[in-house]
């Protein structure tokens, strides 16, 4: 009973949301092992936002809180879509460190003489791993009449991998053009353990670089900021008050989300090479300067004055 408030938002969610977006955000959740009804996703978040606004609202009242703070039960949702990211990375990984001694293993049960079909069946029925569990959905999917090649495509893409679905694309051409495939899996087995292996030196040789950037971001940058509007409120306390001092804060805090995106991009590019998934740094980043800097805001006047 205590959760039929949840059930009740989930339902009329389901009513009124289009079932395709919905399909969307269920596979986009299960890629990041969020075993959970989209519908009762949406209505948990609109929950949770909706008390936290109230109690929020009710803390700025009592205590003068900044008003600004009511923006902060929204982060739970870049916090969702930033977890579900990270998982998907974390997948795509496990799946990558697998991958060489599946296809090793697949070619070598094709030279006894089974089936492709066959062979992908009995290796999927004694592996455990994200690869093996979408190995099994895979088959099930060609068991009720979907056309292998689709079903094989579907796959290469949920394993979010781009190393991964340019290997499987290999090697369903490799089986149209007849090729032998068991040579053709040998040959993408040894090529993508090579791979793997450079993607983790390029990885270990920027670290400091990406450390240097974490620093600036999270630490550097929002401490400067935050002492700035310090800095302003003390001014206005002591009746000095002017443009530049009323609006440093304000820029002030616009500079350091800029920041902080750019920041999560470059450092995207540095470590994957690629600018599109710099999402998952940024909002993170955005939300921990944003949580430091409000913390300097805050009490680093007390901190200020205590020091002296």
């Amino acid at each position: 009973m205590k959760f039929k408030i949840i059930n009740d938002l989930a339902i009329f969610i389901d009513n009124i949301m289009p079932e395709k977006q919905l399909s969307k955000l269920q596979e986009f959740l299960l890629s990041g092992t969020v075993f959970t009804d989209a519908s009762k996703v949406l209505a948990i978040l609109i929950i949770f936002i909706s008390v936290s606004e109230i109690a929020l609202m009710l803390t700025v009242i009592m205590i003068s809180f900044p008003f600004s703070v009511l923006i902060l039960p929204l982060f739970v949702i870049p916090g969702l879509f930033t977890y579900v990211i990270v998982q998907q990375e974390r997948r795509a990984q496990e799946i990558e460190k697998t991958a060489p001694d599946f296809l090793r293993q697949l070619a070598s049960m094709l030279q006894t003489g089974l089936s492709f079909e066959n062979a992908m069946e009995d290796m999927s029925q004694y592996g455990e791993g994200a690869l093996y569990d979408e190995m099994r959905r895979t088959i099930i999917e060609i068991r009720m009449g979907a056309n292998f090649d689709d079903a094989w495509i579907a796959m290469s893409k949920r394993l979010k991998s781009k190393e991964l679905e340019r290997v499987f694309g290999i090697i369903l051409d490799g089986r149209k053009s007849g090729s032998s495939i068991s040579k053709v899996l040998s040959d993408v087995s040894d090529d993508l353990r090579d791979l793997m292996a450079l993607k983790r030196e390029r990885r270990s040789s920027v670290m400091m670089s990406v450390m240097f950037l974490l620093i600036s971001a999270v630490i550097a940058t929002p401490f400067a900021i935050g002492m700035v509007g310090v800095y302003s409120g003390f001014m206005q306390s002591y009746g000095m008050e002017s443009e530049i001092i009323l609006t440093a804060p304000v820029v002030g805090e616009l500079y350091l989300i800029i920041h902080s995106i750019l920041v999560g991009f470059i450092i995207s590019i540095i470590m994957d090479g690629e600018i599109k998934k710099g999402i998952k740094y940024s909002l993170p980043l955005a939300t921990s300067s944003f949580g430091i800097f409000y913390l300097i805001s805050i009490f680093g006047g007390s901190l200020l004055l205590g020091g002296f």
